[in-house]
């Protein structure tokens, strides 16, 4: 058995094309004659002329660096695997050292890679709700290096919503949740432009606000800015990764442009007090974790366009018995927002829609 090296895009010529090529050696230095020997020219474009590793190359060994193991003396053994990330220029944008060793076990992944890495930092998401579902979703958004995140939310942190908002922390409690949520995740990633829109989603501004993103994040907990989210995604052919939880159970899936949407799954709402809200039945805290993984997940996927996505699948989560199901879900030719004929075309009272009193329109 041998070193597995994984060669980057921009030394592959001189390995006729091979993304991995296999080496040996007792240490990176002697691992670096071998490939020269085998690939001439490779050594130059791993250290300088005095041996020392270039400055603008990352050199991982099982996905540690070497600079935290013994440098260019890293003892080696076979079945070792070694990756080489070079810093590379794409467009107007070119990583920096530090996101290098940020984004490294991102660009190893031949489904991302550099290539994909920058286009997540090019990308914009939108998280409808800095809650139990957009807390675990911006976390990994943000640590992912999707360039720029907005967040709805008009609501202040409450000391209940500790239990499972782990955007949030006791010091937060009375704040707007937007703004805390865009000081914890400026703080895991200082890459990411965080925009806080402390307002309630409505049909006068939310054509205006989830037109500026790539994709939204749906983690609201009501009805009416769950139908509203769904149409205006629709009217302005943006994907949605859409999730929803109670008490043990949960909801994901994603509707792409073209291949059907909320509606499509639940043409109207439940009447009023048929389904009880969080408040009233209670969450499981760590369920939000699973499904707002899940949505970022989804969300990560489709920006980069790598993958299967969800459309078309409805996953279910019963976390009292840890049992998945996945359900096939279709578009509605019938579909009164995306079907072939459409009745709906702009946006509506969604409260009213969906028969919410006027008293309890704020909550």
């Amino acid at each position: 058995m041998a070193i597995r090296v994984y060669i980057p895009t921009p030394y592959r010529n001189l390995t006729g094309n091979l993304s991995k090529v296999e080496a040996k050696g007792d240490d990176l230095v002697g691992l670096i004659e071998d490939l020269e020997v085998r690939f001439p020219g490779i050594k130059a474009k791993i250290v300088n002329e005095q041996g020392e590793i270039h400055r603008h190359l990352n050199i991982y060994v099982n996905e540690v660096s070497v600079e935290d193991l013994n440098g260019k003396w890293t003892t080696l053994k076979d079945g070792d695997e070694i990756t080489l990330i070079p810093a590379i220029a794409g467009g107007a944008l070119t990583f920096t050292e530090e996101q290098i060793k940020r984004y490294s076990r991102h660009i190893i992944l031949p489904e991302v890679g550099g290539k994909g890495q920058r286009k997540l930092l090019s990308s914009s998401a939108l998280i409808i709700g800095a809650g139990g579902l957009g807390s675990p979703s911006a976390l990994y958004l943000a640590a992912a290096g999707v360039g720029r995140i907005g967040i709805v939310d008009f609501d202040a942190v409450d000391l209940s919503n500790l239990q499972r908002q782990i955007l949030h922390d006791n010091d937060d409690v009375g704040r707007p949740k937007v703004l805390s949520a865009r000081e914890r995740l400026t703080d895991i990633n200082p890459d990411v432009e965080v925009i806080p829109i402390e307002a309630q989603l409505s049909s006068e501004n939310a054509l205006k606000i989830i037109s500026q993103y790539d994709i939204v994040v749906n983690g609201c907990d009501n009805f009416p800015t769950r139908y509203l989210t769904n149409d205006a995604c629709v009217f302005l052919n943006k994907p949605m990764v859409d999730g929803s939880i109670l008490r043990f159970e949960a909801m994901v899936t994603a509707f792409i442009p073209g291949k059907g949407c909320y509606r499509c799954l639940y043409p109207a709402p439940p009447p009023p007090g048929v389904v009880p809200s969080c408040a009233e039945a209670g969450v499981f805290g760590a369920l939000c974790g699973v499904i707002g993984s899940l949505q970022a997940v989804e969300a990560i996927k489709i920006l980069l366009g790598t993958g299967e996505s969800l459309a078309g699948r409805l996953i279910f989560f019963d976390a009292l018995t840890m049992e998945f199901r996945q359900v096939r879900i279709r578009r509605d030719p019938e579909c009164p927002v995306c079907g072939d004929n459409p009745t709906i075309k702009e946006l509506i009272d969604y409260h009213e829609f969906c028969g919410v009193p006027a008293a309890a329109r704020l909550s």
